[in-house]
Protein backbone atom coordinates (compact mmCIF):
# COMPACT_ATOMS: atom_id res chain seq x y z
CA UNK A 1 0.00 0.00 0.00
CA UNK A 2 1.36 3.49 -0.69
CA UNK A 3 -0.55 6.31 0.87
CA UNK A 4 0.14 10.04 -1.58
CA UNK A 5 -0.99 13.19 -1.27
CA UNK A 6 0.30 15.98 -4.11
CA UNK A 7 3.58 13.52 -4.89
CA UNK A 8 2.54 12.69 -8.63
CA UNK A 9 5.80 11.90 -10.22
CA UNK A 10 7.31 10.25 -6.77
CA UNK A 11 3.99 8.15 -6.77
CA UNK A 12 4.57 6.80 -10.36
CA UNK A 13 8.04 5.88 -9.74
CA UNK A 14 6.94 3.92 -6.65
CA UNK A 15 4.20 2.26 -8.06
CA UNK A 16 6.17 0.78 -11.07
CA UNK A 17 8.86 -0.20 -8.28
CA UNK A 18 5.39 -2.47 -6.81
CA UNK A 19 4.24 -3.91 -10.60
CA UNK A 20 8.17 -5.17 -10.90
CA UNK A 21 7.77 -7.57 -7.92
CA UNK A 22 8.06 -10.99 -8.40
CA UNK A 23 5.92 -11.75 -6.18
CA UNK A 24 3.06 -9.97 -7.81
CA UNK A 25 1.44 -8.13 -4.55
CA UNK A 26 -2.11 -6.68 -4.85
CA UNK A 27 -1.12 -2.99 -5.08
CA UNK A 28 -2.96 -0.71 -3.49
CA UNK A 29 -2.84 3.65 -3.55
CA UNK A 30 -4.54 6.09 -1.08
CA UNK A 31 -4.68 9.60 -2.32
CA UNK A 32 -5.03 11.60 0.85
CA UNK A 33 -6.78 14.70 -0.74
CA UNK A 34 -4.52 15.69 -3.69
CA UNK A 35 -4.64 18.48 -5.01
CA UNK A 36 -2.85 18.20 -8.42
CA UNK A 37 -3.25 15.34 -11.57
CA UNK A 38 -2.54 12.87 -8.89
CA UNK A 39 -5.81 11.16 -9.55
CA UNK A 40 -5.93 11.56 -13.32
CA UNK A 41 -2.25 9.87 -13.28
CA UNK A 42 -3.13 7.05 -11.65
CA UNK A 43 -6.41 6.11 -13.41
CA UNK A 44 -4.87 6.92 -16.82
CA UNK A 45 -1.80 5.52 -16.49
CA UNK A 46 -2.00 2.06 -13.52
CA UNK A 47 -5.49 1.36 -14.35
CA UNK A 48 -5.07 -2.00 -12.73
CA UNK A 49 -3.86 -1.33 -9.55
CA UNK A 50 -7.03 -0.46 -6.61
CA UNK A 51 -6.87 3.22 -6.17
CA UNK A 52 -9.09 5.16 -3.19
CA UNK A 53 -9.17 8.60 -3.20
CA UNK A 54 -10.54 11.25 -0.22
CA UNK A 55 -11.63 14.75 -1.00
CA UNK A 56 -10.20 15.96 2.21
CA UNK A 57 -6.55 15.30 3.86
CA UNK A 58 -6.86 13.39 6.50
CA UNK A 59 -2.90 11.97 7.19
CA UNK A 60 -0.97 9.45 6.07
CA UNK A 61 -1.83 7.56 8.90
CA UNK A 62 -5.52 7.23 8.29
CA UNK A 63 -4.87 6.16 4.41
CA UNK A 64 -2.83 3.35 5.67
CA UNK A 65 -5.40 2.29 7.95
CA UNK A 66 -7.84 2.18 5.51
CA UNK A 67 -5.19 0.24 3.27
CA UNK A 68 -4.61 -2.47 5.77
CA UNK A 69 -8.29 -2.63 5.97
CA UNK A 70 -8.51 -2.80 2.26
CA UNK A 71 -6.05 -5.67 2.00
CA UNK A 72 -6.71 -8.92 0.75
CA UNK A 73 -3.29 -10.38 1.70
CA UNK A 74 -2.01 -11.53 4.83
CA UNK A 75 0.95 -9.52 5.31
CA UNK A 76 0.87 -5.80 4.38
CA UNK A 77 3.72 -3.91 3.15
CA UNK A 78 3.98 -0.07 2.63
CA UNK A 79 6.24 1.91 1.25
CA UNK A 80 6.48 5.84 1.09
CA UNK A 81 5.00 7.36 -2.41
CA UNK A 82 8.36 9.12 -2.52
CA UNK A 83 10.32 5.54 -2.12
CA UNK A 84 11.15 2.43 -4.41
CA UNK A 85 11.98 -1.13 -4.50
CA UNK A 86 15.40 -0.86 -5.99
CA UNK A 87 15.29 -4.81 -7.02
CA UNK A 88 12.27 -6.82 -7.79
CA UNK A 89 12.87 -9.28 -5.02
CA UNK A 90 12.27 -6.96 -2.00
CA UNK A 91 8.97 -8.51 -1.21
CA UNK A 92 9.24 -12.59 -2.38
CA UNK A 93 12.46 -11.78 0.47
CA UNK A 94 10.65 -10.20 2.78
CA UNK A 95 7.75 -12.53 2.98
CA UNK A 96 10.40 -15.45 3.77
CA UNK A 97 10.95 -13.47 6.79
CA UNK A 98 8.04 -14.64 8.44
CA UNK A 99 8.96 -18.14 8.73
CA UNK A 100 8.58 -17.78 12.34
CA UNK A 101 5.35 -16.95 13.73
CA UNK A 102 6.70 -14.45 16.47
CA UNK A 103 7.40 -12.46 13.78
CA UNK A 104 4.75 -9.48 13.75
CA UNK A 105 6.66 -7.18 11.65
CA UNK A 106 9.72 -6.94 9.35
CA UNK A 107 11.60 -3.88 8.86
CA UNK A 108 12.78 -3.72 5.06
CA UNK A 109 16.17 -2.05 4.60
CA UNK A 110 15.72 1.23 3.87
CA UNK A 111 18.20 4.08 2.02
CA UNK A 112 17.64 7.34 2.64
CA UNK A 113 19.24 8.74 -0.58
CA UNK A 114 19.11 12.42 -0.68
CA UNK A 115 21.18 11.79 3.16
CA UNK A 116 23.66 9.06 2.86
CA UNK A 117 24.25 5.39 1.47
CA UNK A 118 24.10 4.29 4.90
CA UNK A 119 21.79 1.46 5.05
CA UNK A 120 19.33 1.15 7.37
CA UNK A 121 17.10 -1.23 9.16
CA UNK A 122 19.40 -3.99 7.83
CA UNK A 123 20.51 -7.29 9.94
CA UNK A 124 23.72 -7.47 11.19
CA UNK A 125 24.13 -11.46 9.76
CA UNK A 126 21.84 -13.03 7.40
CA UNK A 127 21.89 -16.03 10.21
CA UNK A 128 19.62 -16.09 12.54
CA UNK A 129 16.90 -13.76 13.67
CA UNK A 130 17.52 -9.99 15.20
CA UNK A 131 14.91 -7.82 16.89
CA UNK A 132 14.92 -4.05 16.95
CA UNK A 133 11.82 -2.05 18.91
CA UNK A 134 10.56 0.12 16.25
CA UNK A 135 10.54 0.34 12.25
CA UNK A 136 9.86 2.89 9.83
CA UNK A 137 5.88 3.34 8.37
CA UNK A 138 7.06 3.41 4.92
CA UNK A 139 9.65 0.40 4.74
CA UNK A 140 8.06 -2.35 6.56
CA UNK A 141 5.80 -5.27 6.29
CA UNK A 142 3.33 -6.53 8.78
CA UNK A 143 1.06 -9.40 9.51
CA UNK A 144 -2.55 -7.86 8.59
CA UNK A 145 -4.24 -9.77 11.33
CA UNK A 146 -1.92 -8.57 14.02
CA UNK A 147 -1.96 -5.27 12.90
CA UNK A 148 -5.97 -5.12 13.14
CA UNK A 149 -5.81 -7.08 16.36
CA UNK A 150 -4.43 -4.27 17.67
CA UNK A 151 -6.12 -1.16 16.31
CA UNK A 152 -3.95 0.24 14.02
CA UNK A 153 -2.15 3.34 13.61
CA UNK A 154 -3.49 5.63 16.72
CA UNK A 155 -4.56 8.34 14.05
CA UNK A 156 -4.70 10.74 16.80
CA UNK A 157 -0.96 10.74 16.27
CA UNK A 158 -1.12 11.35 12.41
CA UNK A 159 2.59 11.56 11.67
CA UNK A 160 5.84 11.06 14.07
CA UNK A 161 6.52 8.69 16.11
CA UNK A 162 3.09 6.43 15.55
CA UNK A 163 5.25 3.50 14.62
CA UNK A 164 6.86 3.33 17.82
CA UNK A 165 3.04 3.64 19.30
CA UNK A 166 2.02 0.46 16.97
CA UNK A 167 5.57 -1.52 17.68
CA UNK A 168 4.97 -1.39 21.46
CA UNK A 169 1.34 -2.60 21.18
CA UNK A 170 2.31 -5.02 18.52
CA UNK A 171 4.98 -6.28 21.23
CA UNK A 172 2.41 -6.54 23.98
CA UNK A 173 0.18 -9.10 21.99
CA UNK A 174 3.28 -11.20 21.52
CA UNK A 175 4.55 -10.51 18.77
CA UNK A 176 8.36 -8.88 17.36
CA UNK A 177 9.74 -6.74 15.26
CA UNK A 178 12.88 -8.02 13.48
CA UNK A 179 15.15 -6.68 11.16
CA UNK A 180 15.09 -7.48 7.44
CA UNK A 181 17.75 -9.05 4.95
CA UNK A 182 15.91 -8.27 1.86
CA UNK A 183 17.34 -5.68 -0.72
CA UNK A 184 17.05 -2.77 -0.13
CA UNK A 185 13.85 0.17 -0.30
CA UNK A 186 15.57 3.65 -1.95
CA UNK A 187 13.53 7.13 -0.33
CA UNK A 188 14.47 10.10 -2.07
CA UNK A 189 12.82 12.25 0.39
CA UNK A 190 9.96 14.75 -1.08
CA UNK A 191 11.30 18.79 -0.49
CA UNK A 192 7.43 18.72 -0.23
CA UNK A 193 7.17 18.72 3.29
CA UNK A 194 5.97 20.85 6.46
CA UNK A 195 8.74 20.88 8.68
CA UNK A 196 7.75 22.98 11.17
CA UNK A 197 4.75 21.03 11.74
CA UNK A 198 6.47 17.86 11.73
CA UNK A 199 8.80 19.03 15.14
CA UNK A 200 6.32 19.92 16.42
CA UNK A 201 3.81 16.91 16.29
CA UNK A 202 7.15 14.85 16.76
CA UNK A 203 7.63 16.38 20.25
CA UNK A 204 3.63 16.40 21.37
CA UNK A 205 3.84 12.73 19.76
CA UNK A 206 6.87 11.67 21.67
CA UNK A 207 5.36 12.39 24.81
CA UNK A 208 2.02 10.89 24.18
CA UNK A 209 3.30 7.41 23.41
CA UNK A 210 4.77 7.90 26.77
CA UNK A 211 1.17 8.28 28.26
CA UNK A 212 -0.89 5.92 26.17
CA UNK A 213 1.71 3.03 27.09
CA UNK A 214 4.17 3.13 29.98
CA UNK A 215 2.55 1.22 32.97
CA UNK A 216 2.55 2.60 36.21
CA UNK A 217 5.09 3.52 38.34
CA UNK A 218 7.50 3.10 35.40
CA UNK A 219 5.61 6.29 34.34
CA UNK A 220 7.14 8.83 36.81
CA UNK A 221 10.36 7.88 35.58
CA UNK A 222 9.85 7.57 32.10
CA UNK A 223 7.47 10.57 31.67
CA UNK A 224 9.86 13.36 32.43
CA UNK A 225 12.78 11.64 31.15
CA UNK A 226 10.87 11.56 27.83
CA UNK A 227 9.91 14.93 28.16
CA UNK A 228 13.44 16.56 28.51
CA UNK A 229 15.24 14.17 26.36
CA UNK A 230 12.66 14.99 23.37
CA UNK A 231 13.65 18.78 24.20
CA UNK A 232 17.38 17.79 23.77
CA UNK A 233 16.36 16.15 21.09
CA UNK A 234 15.27 19.12 19.17
CA UNK A 235 17.48 21.80 20.18
CA UNK A 236 20.40 19.33 18.44
CA UNK A 237 18.58 19.59 15.56
CA UNK A 238 18.36 23.05 15.78
CA UNK A 239 14.71 23.51 15.92
CA UNK A 240 14.24 23.28 19.91
CA UNK A 241 11.46 26.02 20.54
CA UNK A 242 9.57 23.49 18.27
CA UNK A 243 10.23 20.26 19.79
CA UNK A 244 9.39 22.39 23.02
CA UNK A 245 6.07 23.77 22.04
CA UNK A 246 5.28 20.36 20.68
CA UNK A 247 6.03 19.05 24.11
CA UNK A 248 4.11 21.16 25.91
CA UNK A 249 1.21 20.35 23.76
CA UNK A 250 1.41 16.94 24.36
CA UNK A 251 1.34 17.46 28.21
CA UNK A 252 -1.41 19.84 28.01
CA UNK A 253 -3.57 17.38 26.11
CA UNK A 254 -2.31 13.72 28.23
CA UNK A 255 -5.63 14.08 30.56
CA UNK A 256 -8.13 15.07 27.50
CA UNK A 257 -6.44 11.96 26.09
CA UNK A 258 -6.64 9.91 29.65
CA UNK A 259 -9.79 7.29 27.73
CA UNK A 260 -6.49 6.61 25.91
CA UNK A 261 -4.21 5.75 28.37
CA UNK A 262 -4.06 1.38 27.71
CA UNK A 263 -0.46 0.56 29.53
CA UNK A 264 1.23 -2.39 27.95
CA UNK A 265 2.58 -5.13 30.77
CA UNK A 266 5.24 -4.40 33.06
CA UNK A 267 7.39 -7.42 30.84
CA UNK A 268 6.54 -5.65 27.51
CA UNK A 269 7.77 -2.63 28.96
CA UNK A 270 10.90 -4.14 30.19
CA UNK A 271 11.17 -5.67 26.75
CA UNK A 272 10.87 -2.38 24.88
CA UNK A 273 13.37 -0.77 26.78
CA UNK A 274 16.19 -3.44 26.18
CA UNK A 275 15.62 -3.68 22.39
CA UNK A 276 15.59 0.06 22.65
CA UNK A 277 19.21 -0.19 24.23
CA UNK A 278 20.51 -3.03 22.63
CA UNK A 279 19.43 -2.63 18.96
CA UNK A 280 19.80 -5.78 16.92
CA UNK A 281 19.10 -8.46 19.64
CA UNK A 282 19.04 -11.42 18.40
CA UNK A 283 15.92 -14.00 19.18
CA UNK A 284 17.67 -16.00 20.91
CA UNK A 285 18.57 -13.61 23.92
CA UNK A 286 15.70 -11.99 24.34
CA UNK A 287 14.06 -15.51 24.68
CA UNK A 288 16.32 -16.49 27.13
CA UNK A 289 16.07 -13.04 29.31
CA UNK A 290 12.07 -12.65 28.87
CA UNK A 291 11.08 -16.33 28.13
CA UNK A 292 9.08 -15.37 25.34
CA UNK A 293 6.89 -17.88 23.54
CA UNK A 294 5.50 -18.64 20.26
CA UNK A 295 2.29 -16.02 19.45
CA UNK A 296 -0.97 -17.17 18.77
Amino acid sequence: MIATKNRRDDLRRAIFSCLKQTAAPEVIVLDDGSTDDTADMVRREFPSIRFYRDEVSRSATVQRNRGVQLASGSVVFSIDDDAEFTSPHTVAQTLAEFASPLIGVVAIPLVNVNTSDAVLQRAPSQNGIFLLDTFWGGACAMRREVFLRVGGYREYLRQQYEEEDLAIRILDAGYLTRLGNADPIYHYESPVRDNRRRDILGGRNKVLVSWYNVPMPELLIHFPGTCVKTILHGMRQGHGSRWALGVAKGFGVCFAQFGQRHPVRHETYRLFRRLRGSPATPLESARREFGLMEAG
